[in-house]
This record gives C-alpha cells, structure tokens and sequence, in this order.
C-alpha cells in the first residue's frame, strides 16, 4: 500500500490527536511515529488552507495523565487544548501490569480500572472535540455479550456508556461476537480481523510453508469462531475443519461449563501443516487440547493463531506442550500486554498491529472509506503470491 498516495483527495476532519492511556502507550507511540512519517513526506495541493493547520506535527500524541488518591479514587485530567479534535482513544483493557496504590497496598489495574480511566478521559474532553474514536482492541466485557439466564449485559452496557458521553465511533478487533453492535445502532462500529498480519507472519518466520490444500489446513477450536478458519481457508484456498466442544452444563468452573471432550470435524489432517484460529488464548488449555487431538489424527506442524494472547495461567504449559512436540509455533498480535517472558519464547511470533492502526487513524481522519482495510482479501493474495516466488527461487 502506498503511503503517500492514500487520502490525498479529502480534507482532515479536523486536527488529528492521538490520546494513548497508560495502558496502551508502546503501542499508541508506534502508531504516532508512523502518523508522523508519512505526514512530513506527503505533499498537497491545498496544504497551506487553513484545512490543514497542524496536519505536519512532530508528535500527535495530546498529554493526559489519571492521578490517583490515596483512597484509591481517579481524575482524569488532559494538560493541551483539544477544542475541534479529531480524537482517537487508545486503552487496552487487558493490561494488568500498571499497578496504583490503595490504601497503603498495591493493586493490579482490572479491566474495568482501564475503562473507567477511558471515561475520564472523555469526561475531560467535556464535549470540546470535534469527534471522538475509541480504539479498544480488546472489547471491554465482549465475553459477556449475550444473556442466558438472569445476567448482566456488560458488553453492551459499555457500549451504551461510551456513545452515551459522546463517542462516535468505536474500533475493536476480532469481537468475540459482532452482534453486542446491535446496542448502539446508530453509532459507528468496526470489528477488524488481522488476518494478513497473521499469514505475514507466519511467512516472515517460517520459510518451508506449502500454502496449498496438500499440506496445509485452517482449523476452528469451536463452532463459535467458524467464520474466522471459513475466511482465512477461502482465501488462501485450503480446507478446514473444526473442533466441537462437549461441555458438561450441570457444573460451572472458573464462571463456565466445564469441557468434557472436543469432538472434530473435518477431512484428515494427517501430513499436513495446521493452523488453529481463535479470536485469544485465555489459559490456553482449549487450544492445547485441541493441538493434542490433532496431533493424534497425525497432523505435521501446528501454529497456534490468536488475537490476543492472554495467557492467564501462565506460559508453562505451553513451554510443555512445545517441548513435547505438540505445538510449534505461537501467534499472537501486541494489541494486548505481552510479558517479557513470552516475548523471550523461541516459538513465539508477534505480529506489530501499529503500522495497520495508524492506517486505519489517517484514514478516518481524512474521513475516506476504510473498506479496503477491513478486507484483506488482496493483500493476502499478493503475500502469499510474492511467499511462492521467494520459495520457487
């Protein structure tokens, strides 16, 4: 994609700010630095209207910061102007490494501790800006996007506060489901997949991959992320199969129904390369399990592929199932907190999210469609047709 030929025909809606919380700020720095190169290289024809006042700036990123009290209590506080902003809000909600002090203890930042700060900053903004995105790769409560008996609605509850403070758009990725959109109806909602980050790389690191039906094959955890293996076996034109889970619903373990066995679906899998997709890896036991089965039915390698890569119990039953043969490699995106140690791992692949995020910011500022971003549909394609030529030479 050529960066200094995109946007050039519509006007900034607005200035560009760039409000990464403390949650996300490796992440929102990257995202800066590519706003800011491709901006000080690209040239316009009306770039001195006053349309583009501040478009060429050394940084985009607005200061803001959330002091604690002593009892635990926050403010949300943004020290710059932001009055006819385009504003794009960075938090990841998942990132329980930041710490604050309560009472004298230490506590780790929940993912409502993160939301909560997103508000804040909002309410600071107190209606100044001109628009308001909110980028929250995660989605805040999306495991809990559906009511089966008498429960909360959290996800959609979220949304409902967001739009309700003003917000006008919301981008998330790989949603555990699409539909909790269906809260906020007239408001924007975007759910991208990186499934081209995932398949580069994959092919950066990986040098003997035959992406062809013979030897390789996309695989479903569950009947819950079909959509996902569908997609990404069409595009590179494999088969797939998919795993189903029989739970056991009279017990509830760690707030779900225990899995009792994972049934399979699916054409052999004998010989060939697979790679299982799931929108996170949470203890990690699901996919492990299911690697195990295929290892049984005498698959070749197997990449574990996930959005986000939580890893709540730890990555010691990875480093396990790696040692013993089971697993080869490990994909996740940096849209979440990665420990040290997992960034550490031979058998890790991280795929950088920053360089797509920025594209999809300079897009929406320049309020041009993104439909060609959500669809990588032809950037696979010529992945996977330059991956070939690179193996045939």
């Amino acid at each position: 994609m050529p960066n200094d030929e995109r946007n050039l025909e519509t006007l900034p809606d607005g200035a560009l700010g760039l409000i990464p919380l403390k949650s996300c700020k490796e992440l929102g720095d990257k995202v800066d630095k590519y706003l800011v190169g491709w901006r000080e290289k690209r040239e316009h024809e009306h770039r001195g209207s006053l349309a583009y006042k501040d478009y060429k700036r050394d940084s985009y990123i607005i200061p803001t910061a959330v002091p604690r009290f002593g009892s635990g209590e926050a403010k949300g506080s943004i020290k710059a102007s932001v009055r006819g902003y385009d504003l794009y809000l960075m938090v990841d909600v998942t990132n329980y490494s930041l710490t604050y002090s309560l009472c004298g203890h230490e506590n780790h930042m929940s993912p409502d501790d993160h939301f909560q700060d997103l508000k804040r900053i909002i309410a600071a903004v107190g209606g100044k800006a001109r628009r308001i995105t909110v980028i929250i790769p995660f989605l805040y409560e999306s495991r809990q996007h559906k009511r089966t008996s008498r429960e909360s609605l959290d996800c959609a509850l979220g949304l409902q506060e967001l739009v309700a403070m003003g917000v006008d758009n919301i981008i998330t990725f790989d949603a555990h489901d699409p539909r909790v959109q269906n809260a906020i109806p007239l408001k924007g909602f975007e759910t991208v997949q990186p499934a081209y980050q995932f398949i580069k790389g994959i092919c950066r690191h990986v040098k003997d991959l035959q992406l062809d039906n013979d030897h390789l094959m996309i695989i479903s955890p569950d009947e819950g992320g079909t959509n996902r293996a569908v997609y990404l076996a069409n595009v590179l034109g494999v088969d797939m199969g998919m795993f189903y889970k029989r739970r056991d619903y009279s017990k509830i373990v760690d707030g779900r129904n225990p899995i009792v066995a994972h049934e399979f679906l699916g054409t052999s899998v004998e010989g060939k390369d697979v790679i299982i997709i799931d929108d996170m890896i949470s203890s990690g036991e699901s996919m492990i399990d299911v690697a195990t089965e295929l290892k049984k039915r005498k698959a070749r390698r197997i990449f574990v592929v996930a959005t986000f890569g939580l890893f709540t119990d730890g990555l010691a039953k990875f480093d396990k199932a790696v040692a013993d043969g089971i697993i080869y490699k490990v994909v996740t995106t940096n849209l979440t907190y990665q420990t040290p140690e997992l960034l550490s791992r031979e058998y890790y692949i991280n795929c950088d999210m920053s360089k797509y995020i920025a594209y999809i910011i300079d897009t929406l500022n320049h309020d041009s469609s993104i439909s060609d971003l959500l669809d990588p549909y032809d950037r696979i394609q010529r992945l996977v047709s330059a991956y070939k030529e690179e193996q045939n030479n």
